[in-house]
């Protein structure tokens, strides 16, 4: 029972520090702030973690795990590659309206390891899920028959950071979300066929409405 309980308490430290990373940024935030936020000692923090860069490799961790299980959800009830994206937008919109923008450079800049998990993720996880996107979709006639899988996939991946540039999009000119939703809009309207695109318009009705 206690060591279920301790469990629990270190978990519950990765998931409020994770939410603070989120709103204000990895860097604005230090061990005070989050012993502080939990109500507990940075004693009691300092069992669980020997520093900052420990939580945020953990918390990171814990994320990305749930990530790729939401998204290997969204694509296995998709009815199609076209209604695939349209639910990784929905969970696009989820993740980045609760993402700080320096999360990124924060990441890159001071923490090596949980940099190296997200490339990780990246080019492995979401590399394959996109060129299996791709050609589920030329499959299915959705996508052109012409397009090169691995180089879509990997431009689709290059662009991923592109709406945390702050010198591309200025966070106090742009939202995350918006410029997000505009990239993969972009993206898909540029691989569609006929049949596609007009797909892709009853979705975004759908979505438009809702």
């Amino acid at each position: 029972m206690e060591t279920a309980e301790r469990t629990d308490l270190k978990e519950k430290i990765k998931r409020a520090a994770f939410s603070m990373f989120c709103q204000r940024g990895i860097k604005s935030v230090s061990m005070d702030d989050i012993a502080q936020h939990l109500a507990m000692s940075k004693k009691t923090l300092y069992k669980w973690f020997k520093n900052k860069d420990e939580v945020v490799y953990e918390a990171t961790a814990d994320y990305l795990c749930c990530v790729q299980h939401d998204c290997e959800g969204y694509i296995e009830q998709a009815q199609n590659a076209i209604d695939e994206l349209f639910q990784v937008m929905a969970l696009t919109k989820q993740v980045f309206s609760q993402t700080h923008p320096s999360i990124f450079h924060d990441l890159q800049k001071y923490h090596h390891d949980s940099w190296q998990l997200w490339l990780q993720h990246k080019n492995s996880f979401m590399l394959q899920k996109v060129k299996a996107n791709i050609i589920r979709g030329m499959r299915e006639g959705l996508y052109r028959k012409d397009l090169n899988v691995d180089i879509m996939a990997r431009m689709r991946l290059a662009i991923l950071e592109l709406p945390f540039n702050a010198e591309v999009f200025p966070p106090h000119e742009y939202e995350i979300k918006q410029v997000q939703l505009a990239v993969l809009e972009h993206y898909m309207l540029g691989m569609a066929t006929l049949k596609g695109h007009k797909l892709i318009n009853e979705y975004k009705q759908i979505t438009e409405e809702e």
